[in-house]
């Protein structure tokens, strides 16, 4: 079974923000998959597939370590 987790990401506008996050995301515990699609101009969407359900401060602190900021999550 997997769960999709989608979060808006702000301060994103580059393929190195999208590196950075996808790389961060896919060191959390149960993550299979992470695909972020950049917008330069707005909000970014990161869609996590996990194992099981992943907690908004895990995301939120990833998210934060590679430089950028968590405006809302979801499932």
């Amino acid at each position: 079974m997997s769960i999709n987790t989608t979060v808006n990401i702000s301060g994103m506008d580059c393929s190195h923000c999208v590196a950075s996050v996808t790389e961060e995301l896919q060191k959390l515990n149960g993550v299979k998959e992470v695909a972020v699609e950049l917008n330069k101009d707005g909000l970014s969407v990161a869609t996590i597939t996990s194992a099981s359900d992943l907690e908004p401060e895990q995301i939120n602190e990833a998210i934060t370590e590679a430089g950028y900021v968590l405006v809302s999550s979801g499932t």
